[in-house]
């Protein structure tokens, strides 16, 4: 079973109890944080994923971390059963795999939209609008800038590309023109 297949089972199991026990939010938060935690001491995340370490030790380690950081009873729970089961190593995605759930549950959509130049304040607002409509979901846009689109934006939600760039534009009339001879 690969580690992104595990890691949903972790988060879809994990959603189901928060929804129970928990502000869904505020798990989502812990998660970050302790992946966060882990990624700006090394050393900790080290002796969460050695093999050399007691299961009962790594588990003291993890309830004390849990502590430290004041994580929700649930997250608590899941770290105590990861280090368990030495499967700590599968947290960062758990938390990707509960964030995409957490926004599907909240009717929120990931749009990674590229521009030619910097959008304004006033023009990513309406380009949000466009998208929540299109959709018919919340929209939170990822920006980026590539020159070479000319002029223009594509956006990517989802599987769907709405691509309005002057470098698509001009290769479509480019094989056009070739296709006409």
């Amino acid at each position: 079973m690969s580690n992104r297949t595990s890691a949903a089972r972790y988060a879809r199991a994990l959603f189901e109890v928060a929804q129970k026990e928990a502000d869904l939010a505020a798990v989502q938060r812990d998660l970050t944080t302790i992946v966060a935690t882990a990624r700006e001491h090394p050393e900790l995340g080290r002796v969460l994923g050695s093999r050399a370490l007691a299961d009962d030790a790594r588990r003291n380690i993890v309830e004390a971390v849990g502590q430290k950081l004041g994580v929700t009873a649930p997250v608590g729970k899941l770290l105590g059963l990861l280090a368990d089961r030495g499967r700590l190593e599968l947290l960062p995605e758990i938390a990707v795999v509960y964030t995409e759930r957490l926004l599907e549950h909240q009717n929120v959509v990931q749009a990674d939209v590229t521009t030619a130049v910097p959008l304004s304040a006033e023009a990513a607002a309406r380009l949000e609008a466009s998208l929540r409509s299109a959709t018919g979901k919340q929209i939170t846009m990822r920006v980026s800038v590539d020159p070479s689109l000319l002029g223009g934006v594509v956006a990517r939600v989802g599987s769907t590309v709405y691509d309005g760039s002057v470098r698509t534009q001009l290769k479509k009339m480019r094989d056009q023109l070739v296709a006409q001879g």
